[in-house]
């Protein structure tokens, strides 16, 4: 019996499911972190873009861009210049560990979103943005 609720313990600390995101949830805690207007771009600019880059997935992962640089979490923030990973070089301007946009607290993905949209491109950055959000709040496949 002792060892059920050992095991039972270990796999609450062990589970390592994604955060997956509604649109309304998201838009909740965008809205707590002031993104609706920064740089001028609302809250409705973000929860588009979300889907098309991480499916409102924490936990998103592409290895499998053609420099060679990675996309990680739920803004898919790119280890060529906002974050270090292991693999090769980075410009980092966010200043973190890419690992660290892999849980679930989106603070840390909220600030370096918040970073780049004050680079120059703003939310053209995002190719996913460029494509599906930047001529307004479009029908955005996700959860409800």
């Amino acid at each position: 019996m002792r060892s059920i609720l050992i095991i039972t313990l270990l796999s609450c600390f062990c589970a390592d499911e994604a955060k997956i995101f509604s649109k309304c949830e998201l838009a909740h805690k965008l809205k707590t972190k002031r993104m609706d207007g920064y740089h001028g771009y609302s809250l409705a600019d973000w929860v588009c873009m979300a889907p098309y880059e991480s499916n409102f997935n924490t936990r998103a992962f592409n290895g499998k861009n053609a420099n060679g640089s990675s996309d990680y979490g739920l803004f898919h923030l790119n280890s060529k210049w906002w974050c270090k990973n292991s693999h090769h070089s980075s410009a980092n301007a966010c200043n973190i560990m890419c690992s660290k946009f892999l849980d679930d607290n989106i603070n840390d993905d909220i600030v370096c979103a918040k970073r780049v949209v004050r680079d120059p491109k703003g939310m053209s950055a995002w190719m996913a943005w460029v494509k599906h959000c930047r001529q307004g709040f479009v029908q955005i496949p996700g959860r409800l």
